[in-house]
């Protein structure tokens, strides 16, 4: 049993992530914004087993998605930017309407975040640490905020998660999405007027039956969850980290469709 769970494990490890369609209404959403469609990857690893290969393949079909906006939400890498820049080069080819956004997992943090930010900024991603702009159709908005991951907090001088800078000033008219690589973030977003959060960093468990045991330390395992008019999205990831196994957790890119009440299905 556990030679043939150990096969299927690296079979689907190795596969390389379908696309999951989530459709998600929000009470605050513009009308002008209705249909919005958000691309999310997360938790990609790319380091040791993942490359550049990789990297190429994953970036055409994010943008065969024509998204209106991409969200990395965190662990892009495993390594220092001076052995894996290569590797990440074709991330500069991503593409979005409004933008290719970006905020620090815990990994990116061990891999050295500061050099991590300078870099991907090269590569033309928007970096959101712990601030929020504003992203308008017309006369429609609203608010991306994004936050840097919690355990920077234990880097020095590297910084980490500060909600209520990121939400200062913010016009709480406007629906609000928020971009932080831990799902634990969620308890207090809900709580200061996030709509919806975008989260990674638990891979879904990877390798069934760990969901149980992550479960125990992070309530928001992966899919939907949802707090009063808060909800939270959780991607399982669409790389793997350790093993190149996932079993009951298979990888993903997120494409999800935002609507206001009562627009089109």
């Amino acid at each position: 049993v556990v030679l043939v769970a150990g096969l299927l494990g690296l079979r689907f490890g190795l596969e390389f992530p379908a696309v999951r369609r989530v459709e998600v209404t929000l009470r605050k959403w513009p009308q002008g914004f209705d249909g919005f469609r958000i691309v999310q990857i997360s938790d990609i690893h790319i380091g040791p087993l993942l490359g550049r290969q990789f990297s190429e393949r994953l970036v055409a079909e994010v943008n065969a998605l024509a998204p209106d906006l991409v969200a990395v939400t965190g662990d892009l890498v495993d390594g220092p930017v001076e052995k894996l820049r290569g590797e990440v080069e074709p991330f500069a080819d991503l593409r979005g309407r409004y933008g290719v956004f970006f905020v620090t997992g815990n990994h990116d943090f061990y891999s050295g975040a500061e050099a991590w930010v300078e870099q991907v900024t090269k590569l033309g991603m928007r970096v959101l640490r712990n601030e929020h702009v504003v992203l308008r159709n017309g006369s429609d908005a609203f608010s991306l905020v994004g936050v840097d991951d919690h355990r920077g907090n234990m880097m020095p001088g590297e910084g980490g998660e500060d909600l209520n800078a990121a939400l200062k000033g913010i016009d709480t008219d406007l629906a609000q999405i928020l971009l932080a690589h831990d799902p634990s973030t969620f308890k207090r977003a809900c709580q200061l007027g996030v709509d919806l959060q975008l989260s990674g960093h638990t891979h879904g468990g990877q390798i069934w039956p760990f969901r149980w045991f992550v479960r125990l330390a992070i309530p928001f395992v992966d899919g939907l969850y949802r707090r009063g008019d808060a909800t939270l999205y959780v991607s399982r990831g669409t790389g793997f980290w350790g093993p190149p196994m996932r079993l009951g957790a298979p990888s993903e890119i997120t494409e999800i469709t935002l609507r206001a009440p009562g627009g089109s299905a």
